[in-house]
């Protein structure tokens, strides 16, 4: 029975460490902590999610999932292939953005491919309940809790619980996004494409070095688990793409360990008689056009502020700003000071170092390339 006291003790708790501005992996693990305590699942699988393309970018995992990635190539197969009706993008259209499986098959858990191909034949759980962490029309992360047969199935209250968690989470989410896990290197990984082919048979059939650097600072945090979910993810995205059901390439954003950004994108490739099934995946180091949209959306700006913020970062003065957007220099300065509050700043110099500095000023310097980015560094 779940307990008021209890339930609203725990959202207080996830309300505080959500806007703590804590790194997502110390973020996600506090809040398994307290969540666990009304929700009592075996185990947890939390994903990272592109908030424009909803693609999976990194998997979390608590409880008895804790090291656990067997199948996780199985499971990025059906989550983003279309055979399952309670996906991630389908829970995030739901009034309360959480769903049981339990409840929404009345019991026959058989009629979710994931929980009958996937998780009970590999892992044995009797019912999942599943969360999204979304806010303003965004979706930043997803949440699957886990029980045992014996341990009964989720009930509404605790749909109706989780659901309570949504928008809170989200910031979170937004906020361990722009956290440093750690120290920027200043001799980064070589710049330029890296490249990963899977073939039709689901294998990893070639692999460039510069992407297994990449791949390794995916997993450079405790919790998180191997990107063979991303990878999943972006393969079978690209393949309902080839076969029409998408008409947008799978790209994603992902912060590494060492705090660079990156772009990952899938696309089918065709032999000469048609499509094979083989998907091509491309990592790049993400220009700033690509980032800067999300980390000013991850500051949880207003759309006059995201205005205000994108005319800063092209250098433009108050005066001027006030002219473009038709207000007052005053208002200008209330806009920028709620901007640097959110962006933890107190100039633009530093917003604009904020925004920028992670990815690029360790860079300066270095030679430039003739595709227009960084020469890789030797």
């Amino acid at each position: 029975m779940l307990s008021a006291l209890t339930a609203e003790r725990v959202r207080r708790d996830v309300e505080v460490v959500a806007a703590a501005g804590l790194d997502l992996p110390t973020f996600l693990a506090e809040i398994d902590d307290s969540v666990r305590r009304v929700l009592r699942p075996a185990a947890t699988c939390v994903a990272t999610l592109d908030p424009t393309t909803s693609l999976l970018t990194s998997t979390y995992k608590f409880g008895d999932l804790h090291g656990n990635d067997d199948h996780d190539l199985e499971w990025g197969m059906i989550e983003y292939g279309g055979e399952e009706t309670t996906s991630f993008l389908d829970v995030a259209a739901t009034p309360g953005r959480a769903v049981g499986l339990h409840i929404v098959t009345g019991g026959d858990l058989d009629r979710s491919t994931r929980l009958r191909d996937c998780i009970k034949p590999h892992y044995g759980y009797g019912d999942e309940l599943r969360l999204i962490a979304s806010v303003d029309g965004r979706t930043w992360g997803a949440l699957a809790y886990f029980r045992e047969p014996g341990d009964g199935p989720f009930d509404e209250a605790d749909v109706e619980f989780a659901s309570t968690l949504s928008t809170m989470l989200a910031t979170g989410f937004r906020l361990g996004l722009l956290s440093r896990v750690s120290s920027p290197a200043v001799d980064r990984v070589s710049s330029g494409p890296a490249v990963i082919i899977v073939d039709a048979h689901d294998q990893i059939a070639q692999i460039s070095v510069g992407a297994e650097e990449r791949l390794r600072q995916v997993v450079a945090s405790d919790h998180i688990a191997s990107p063979i979910g991303t990878i999943a993810a972006l393969v079978a995205s690209a393949r309902r793409l080839a076969s029409g059901q998408m008409s947008t390439i799978p790209r994603g954003r992902l912060r590494l360990h060492d705090g660079t950004w990156v772009v990952l994108q899938a696309s089918p490739m065709a032999a000469h008689d048609g499509v094979t099934g083989d998907v091509v995946i491309t990592i790049e180091d993400a220009r700033p056009p690509e980032i800067i949209p999300l980390v000013v959306e991850a500051f949880g700006l207003t759309a006059r502020e995201r205005d205000v913020t994108q005319l800063v970062l092209q250098g433009v003065e108050t005066k001027d700003i006030a002219a473009a957007l038709h207000v007052s220099a005053y208002t200008v300065q209330d806009h920028l000071k709620s901007i640097f509050t959110k962006a933890d700043v107190r100039s633009r110099r530093e917003l604009m170092g904020r925004i920028f500095f992670d990815q690029y000023q360790p860079r300066f310097g270095q030679e430039i390339a003739p595709s227009g980015w960084f020469q890789p560094t030797e």
